[in-house]
Protein backbone atom coordinates (compact mmCIF):
# COMPACT_ATOMS: atom_id res chain seq x y z
CA UNK A 1 0.00 0.00 0.00
CA UNK A 2 1.04 3.70 -0.40
CA UNK A 3 1.59 6.29 2.39
CA UNK A 4 -0.50 9.41 2.29
CA UNK A 5 2.76 11.63 1.80
CA UNK A 6 3.38 9.49 -1.83
CA UNK A 7 -0.09 10.03 -2.32
CA UNK A 8 0.27 14.14 -1.75
CA UNK A 9 3.40 13.52 -4.18
CA UNK A 10 1.23 13.24 -7.21
CA UNK A 11 -2.14 14.49 -6.96
CA UNK A 12 -0.85 17.80 -5.98
CA UNK A 13 -3.38 19.30 -8.18
CA UNK A 14 -4.45 22.77 -6.48
CA UNK A 15 -7.77 24.15 -8.41
CA UNK A 16 -7.29 21.29 -11.22
CA UNK A 17 -10.36 22.94 -12.92
CA UNK A 18 -7.91 25.53 -13.96
CA UNK A 19 -6.36 23.38 -16.85
CA UNK A 20 -8.91 24.60 -19.04
CA UNK A 21 -7.38 28.17 -18.90
CA UNK A 22 -5.66 28.65 -22.49
CA UNK A 23 -1.91 30.25 -22.26
CA UNK A 24 -1.47 30.20 -26.06
CA UNK A 25 -3.67 31.43 -28.93
CA UNK A 26 -5.68 28.91 -30.34
CA UNK A 27 -3.67 27.30 -33.47
CA UNK A 28 -5.28 24.40 -35.21
CA UNK A 29 -3.67 21.22 -34.10
CA UNK A 30 -4.50 17.71 -35.45
CA UNK A 31 -4.09 14.45 -34.67
CA UNK A 32 -2.80 11.25 -36.17
CA UNK A 33 -3.50 8.19 -36.35
CA UNK A 34 -1.08 5.98 -34.82
CA UNK A 35 -0.87 2.37 -36.70
CA UNK A 36 -1.37 -0.83 -35.31
CA UNK A 37 2.15 -2.27 -35.51
CA UNK A 38 3.31 1.70 -33.66
CA UNK A 39 0.59 1.10 -30.77
CA UNK A 40 1.33 -2.43 -30.29
CA UNK A 41 5.40 -1.41 -29.89
CA UNK A 42 4.21 0.23 -26.67
CA UNK A 43 3.82 -2.97 -24.81
CA UNK A 44 7.54 -3.62 -23.00
CA UNK A 45 7.30 -0.36 -21.86
CA UNK A 46 4.20 -0.56 -20.28
CA UNK A 47 5.31 -3.80 -18.62
CA UNK A 48 8.33 -2.01 -17.42
CA UNK A 49 6.06 0.59 -15.75
CA UNK A 50 3.63 -1.98 -14.63
CA UNK A 51 6.61 -4.03 -13.07
CA UNK A 52 7.84 -1.38 -11.00
CA UNK A 53 4.62 -1.40 -8.82
CA UNK A 54 5.42 -5.02 -7.53
CA UNK A 55 7.42 -5.61 -3.90
CA UNK A 56 11.34 -5.33 -4.10
CA UNK A 57 11.34 -9.26 -3.23
CA UNK A 58 9.79 -10.28 -6.55
CA UNK A 59 11.48 -7.62 -8.34
CA UNK A 60 15.36 -8.44 -7.05
CA UNK A 61 14.89 -11.97 -8.54
CA UNK A 62 12.36 -10.51 -11.78
CA UNK A 63 9.71 -12.84 -10.32
CA UNK A 64 6.55 -10.55 -10.56
CA UNK A 65 4.20 -12.42 -12.69
CA UNK A 66 2.83 -11.43 -16.04
CA UNK A 67 4.95 -8.09 -16.34
CA UNK A 68 8.37 -9.72 -15.96
CA UNK A 69 7.53 -13.22 -17.80
CA UNK A 70 7.03 -10.50 -21.09
CA UNK A 71 9.86 -8.82 -20.72
CA UNK A 72 12.32 -12.33 -19.76
CA UNK A 73 15.34 -10.87 -21.56
CA UNK A 74 15.76 -8.13 -18.98
CA UNK A 75 18.20 -8.68 -15.98
CA UNK A 76 17.82 -6.01 -12.94
CA UNK A 77 20.80 -5.13 -11.32
CA UNK A 78 19.71 -2.31 -8.91
CA UNK A 79 15.74 -2.89 -7.16
CA UNK A 80 15.11 0.42 -4.46
CA UNK A 81 12.79 2.18 -3.13
CA UNK A 82 9.91 1.33 -0.05
CA UNK A 83 6.61 2.24 -1.48
CA UNK A 84 6.54 4.73 0.97
CA UNK A 85 8.94 7.40 1.54
CA UNK A 86 10.94 6.79 -1.49
CA UNK A 87 9.12 5.18 -4.80
CA UNK A 88 10.64 2.03 -6.25
CA UNK A 89 12.51 1.54 -8.70
CA UNK A 90 14.24 -0.44 -11.10
CA UNK A 91 17.64 -0.41 -12.75
CA UNK A 92 18.96 -3.20 -15.08
CA UNK A 93 20.23 -4.55 -18.68
CA UNK A 94 17.85 -5.10 -21.34
CA UNK A 95 19.45 -7.62 -23.73
CA UNK A 96 17.59 -7.65 -26.49
CA UNK A 97 17.44 -3.99 -27.18
CA UNK A 98 20.78 -3.50 -26.10
CA UNK A 99 19.91 -0.51 -23.39
CA UNK A 100 19.55 0.08 -19.97
CA UNK A 101 16.65 0.72 -18.24
CA UNK A 102 15.16 2.53 -15.49
CA UNK A 103 11.58 2.74 -14.23
CA UNK A 104 9.34 4.12 -11.39
CA UNK A 105 6.93 3.20 -9.62
CA UNK A 106 3.49 5.61 -9.74
CA UNK A 107 0.84 6.13 -6.73
CA UNK A 108 -2.59 4.21 -6.43
CA UNK A 109 -4.59 6.03 -8.42
CA UNK A 110 -7.75 4.57 -6.06
CA UNK A 111 -7.23 6.85 -3.37
CA UNK A 112 -7.20 9.65 -5.19
CA UNK A 113 -10.06 11.50 -4.34
CA UNK A 114 -9.27 11.28 -0.37
CA UNK A 115 -6.86 13.55 -0.66
CA UNK A 116 -7.68 15.95 -3.48
CA UNK A 117 -8.48 18.61 -1.10
CA UNK A 118 -5.44 18.54 0.49
CA UNK A 119 -2.97 19.76 -1.99
CA UNK A 120 0.10 21.94 -2.23
CA UNK A 121 0.75 22.80 -5.90
CA UNK A 122 4.08 25.16 -5.13
CA UNK A 123 6.67 24.73 -7.79
CA UNK A 124 10.22 25.05 -6.88
CA UNK A 125 13.56 25.23 -9.27
CA UNK A 126 15.94 22.41 -9.79
CA UNK A 127 18.61 22.03 -8.06
CA UNK A 128 21.73 22.78 -10.36
CA UNK A 129 23.97 20.15 -8.99
CA UNK A 130 21.86 17.39 -10.56
CA UNK A 131 20.43 19.32 -13.54
CA UNK A 132 24.03 21.23 -14.85
CA UNK A 133 23.24 24.40 -16.44
CA UNK A 134 19.68 24.48 -15.38
CA UNK A 135 18.28 28.15 -15.70
CA UNK A 136 16.56 30.08 -12.84
CA UNK A 137 13.32 29.77 -14.65
CA UNK A 138 12.86 26.58 -14.66
CA UNK A 139 10.02 25.51 -12.43
CA UNK A 140 8.82 21.81 -11.45
CA UNK A 141 6.49 20.52 -8.94
CA UNK A 142 8.18 20.68 -5.47
CA UNK A 143 6.99 17.41 -4.69
CA UNK A 144 8.17 15.53 -7.89
CA UNK A 145 11.44 17.09 -7.62
CA UNK A 146 11.80 16.17 -4.14
CA UNK A 147 11.22 12.41 -4.87
CA UNK A 148 13.07 12.42 -7.88
CA UNK A 149 16.28 14.04 -5.90
CA UNK A 150 16.39 11.64 -2.79
CA UNK A 151 17.02 8.76 -5.53
CA UNK A 152 19.00 10.76 -8.52
CA UNK A 153 22.64 10.05 -8.32
CA UNK A 154 22.50 6.39 -6.46
CA UNK A 155 20.59 5.49 -10.38
CA UNK A 156 22.70 7.70 -12.10
CA UNK A 157 25.73 5.77 -10.61
CA UNK A 158 24.23 2.62 -11.87
CA UNK A 159 23.75 3.67 -14.72
CA UNK A 160 26.81 5.02 -15.90
CA UNK A 161 28.28 1.43 -14.82
CA UNK A 162 25.98 -0.77 -17.09
CA UNK A 163 26.84 1.73 -19.67
CA UNK A 164 30.48 0.88 -19.18
CA UNK A 165 29.69 -3.05 -18.80
CA UNK A 166 27.63 -3.44 -21.69
CA UNK A 167 29.44 -0.86 -24.28
CA UNK A 168 25.70 1.19 -24.52
CA UNK A 169 24.95 4.55 -24.75
CA UNK A 170 21.48 3.26 -24.57
CA UNK A 171 19.09 4.51 -21.97
CA UNK A 172 15.40 3.12 -21.57
CA UNK A 173 13.16 5.28 -19.39
CA UNK A 174 9.49 4.12 -18.13
CA UNK A 175 7.04 5.00 -15.44
CA UNK A 176 3.22 5.88 -14.66
CA UNK A 177 1.34 8.33 -12.93
CA UNK A 178 4.06 10.16 -10.61
CA UNK A 179 6.19 7.27 -11.88
CA UNK A 180 5.96 8.73 -15.43
CA UNK A 181 6.50 11.67 -13.52
CA UNK A 182 9.90 11.03 -12.22
CA UNK A 183 10.59 9.32 -15.30
CA UNK A 184 10.13 13.05 -17.43
CA UNK A 185 12.35 14.27 -14.49
CA UNK A 186 14.86 11.73 -15.41
CA UNK A 187 14.73 12.13 -19.07
CA UNK A 188 16.20 16.05 -18.66
CA UNK A 189 18.30 14.51 -15.96
CA UNK A 190 20.10 12.17 -17.78
CA UNK A 191 20.37 14.29 -20.79
CA UNK A 192 22.36 17.04 -18.84
CA UNK A 193 24.36 14.48 -17.02
CA UNK A 194 25.36 11.86 -19.89
CA UNK A 195 24.90 14.01 -23.08
CA UNK A 196 25.94 11.25 -25.02
CA UNK A 197 23.25 8.97 -24.00
CA UNK A 198 20.39 8.17 -26.63
CA UNK A 199 16.86 8.17 -24.56
CA UNK A 200 13.65 6.74 -25.05
CA UNK A 201 11.51 7.88 -22.46
CA UNK A 202 8.19 6.48 -22.59
CA UNK A 203 5.30 7.70 -19.31
CA UNK A 204 1.58 6.46 -18.92
CA UNK A 205 -1.00 8.80 -17.64
CA UNK A 206 1.99 11.63 -16.58
CA UNK A 207 0.41 14.43 -14.82
CA UNK A 208 1.90 17.33 -15.85
CA UNK A 209 5.25 18.07 -14.32
CA UNK A 210 6.73 21.58 -14.57
CA UNK A 211 6.34 25.30 -15.95
CA UNK A 212 6.54 25.56 -19.84
CA UNK A 213 10.31 26.74 -19.38
CA UNK A 214 10.62 23.05 -18.18
CA UNK A 215 8.61 21.18 -20.99
CA UNK A 216 10.29 23.12 -23.67
CA UNK A 217 13.86 21.91 -21.86
CA UNK A 218 12.16 18.11 -22.49
CA UNK A 219 11.32 18.60 -26.59
CA UNK A 220 15.05 20.24 -26.68
CA UNK A 221 17.17 17.88 -24.99
CA UNK A 222 15.16 14.22 -25.09
CA UNK A 223 13.76 13.78 -28.86
CA UNK A 224 12.26 10.13 -28.21
CA UNK A 225 9.59 11.54 -25.53
CA UNK A 226 6.20 9.47 -25.71
CA UNK A 227 3.68 10.34 -22.61
CA UNK A 228 0.44 7.84 -23.17
CA UNK A 229 -2.71 9.02 -22.34
CA UNK A 230 -5.72 6.85 -22.15
CA UNK A 231 -9.37 7.18 -22.77
CA UNK A 232 -10.52 9.94 -20.29
CA UNK A 233 -8.21 9.59 -17.69
CA UNK A 234 -8.00 12.78 -15.42
CA UNK A 235 -4.12 12.89 -14.04
CA UNK A 236 -2.74 13.93 -17.32
CA UNK A 237 -4.42 17.23 -17.21
CA UNK A 238 -3.36 18.09 -13.71
CA UNK A 239 -1.96 20.36 -12.11
CA UNK A 240 -3.80 22.75 -13.90
CA UNK A 241 -2.37 24.87 -16.87
CA UNK A 242 -3.66 28.33 -15.04
CA UNK A 243 -1.89 27.45 -12.09
CA UNK A 244 1.43 27.41 -14.45
CA UNK A 245 2.24 23.80 -15.76
CA UNK A 246 2.53 22.53 -19.01
CA UNK A 247 3.07 19.26 -20.46
CA UNK A 248 6.17 18.61 -23.25
CA UNK A 249 5.37 17.09 -26.77
CA UNK A 250 4.89 13.47 -27.42
CA UNK A 251 1.36 12.85 -26.17
CA UNK A 252 -0.28 9.56 -27.50
CA UNK A 253 -3.90 9.26 -26.43
CA UNK A 254 -6.04 6.14 -26.35
CA UNK A 255 -9.20 6.38 -27.72
CA UNK A 256 -10.37 2.87 -27.68
CA UNK A 257 -8.56 -0.62 -27.83
CA UNK A 258 -6.81 -0.87 -31.09
CA UNK A 259 -6.99 2.78 -31.85
CA UNK A 260 -5.20 6.16 -30.51
CA UNK A 261 -3.39 8.85 -32.12
CA UNK A 262 -0.52 11.80 -32.05
CA UNK A 263 -1.48 15.02 -30.55
CA UNK A 264 0.68 17.69 -31.54
CA UNK A 265 1.88 20.40 -29.88
CA UNK A 266 2.65 21.59 -26.65
CA UNK A 267 -0.30 20.32 -24.61
CA UNK A 268 -2.60 22.30 -26.65
CA UNK A 269 -3.95 19.89 -29.34
CA UNK A 270 -7.26 21.22 -30.46
CA UNK A 271 -8.47 17.68 -32.32
CA UNK A 272 -11.44 16.42 -30.13
CA UNK A 273 -9.52 13.16 -30.27
CA UNK A 274 -6.98 14.76 -27.61
CA UNK A 275 -7.02 14.59 -23.57
CA UNK A 276 -6.92 18.81 -23.40
CA UNK A 277 -10.49 18.37 -25.74
CA UNK A 278 -11.50 14.83 -24.49
CA UNK A 279 -11.03 16.07 -20.65
CA UNK A 280 -11.94 19.65 -20.17
CA UNK A 281 -11.35 19.60 -16.51
CA UNK A 282 -11.47 16.91 -13.57
CA UNK A 283 -15.37 16.68 -13.73
CA UNK A 284 -15.32 15.29 -17.02
CA UNK A 285 -12.47 12.17 -16.56
CA UNK A 286 -12.51 8.95 -14.93
CA UNK A 287 -10.11 7.87 -12.66
CA UNK A 288 -10.32 4.25 -13.61
CA UNK A 289 -9.22 4.66 -16.93
CA UNK A 290 -5.81 5.88 -15.59
CA UNK A 291 -5.23 2.04 -14.25
CA UNK A 292 -5.85 1.37 -18.18
CA UNK A 293 -5.98 -0.37 -20.22
CA UNK A 294 -3.07 0.44 -22.06
CA UNK A 295 -3.75 -1.71 -25.45
CA UNK A 296 -5.03 -5.05 -22.79
CA UNK A 297 -2.44 -4.05 -20.25
CA UNK A 298 -3.62 -2.45 -16.80
CA UNK A 299 -0.75 -0.37 -14.23
CA UNK A 300 -0.91 -0.52 -10.79
CA UNK A 301 -0.52 -2.63 -7.43
CA UNK A 302 -3.68 -4.81 -7.72
CA UNK A 303 -2.41 -5.49 -11.27
CA UNK A 304 1.22 -6.99 -9.82
CA UNK A 305 0.01 -10.77 -11.15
Amino acid sequence: MFSSRSLLLLWSTGLAVAAVVPTVAEVKREAVQISADELAGFAPYTQFARAAYCSVDILTDWSCGEACKALSDFTPTLVGGDGSEIQQYIVGYWASQNAVVVAHEGTDPLKFESVLTDIDVLQDQLDPALFPGITDDVYVHGGFRDQHALTANTILAEVKSLFAEHSTSNLVLAGHSLGGALAALDALFFALQIPTATIKARTFGMPRVGNSAFAELIDTHVSDFIRVTNRHDLIPIVPGRGLGFAHPEGEVHIIDDGDAVACSGNDDATDADCTISTVPNIFAGNIVDHLGPYEGIYIGTIYCT
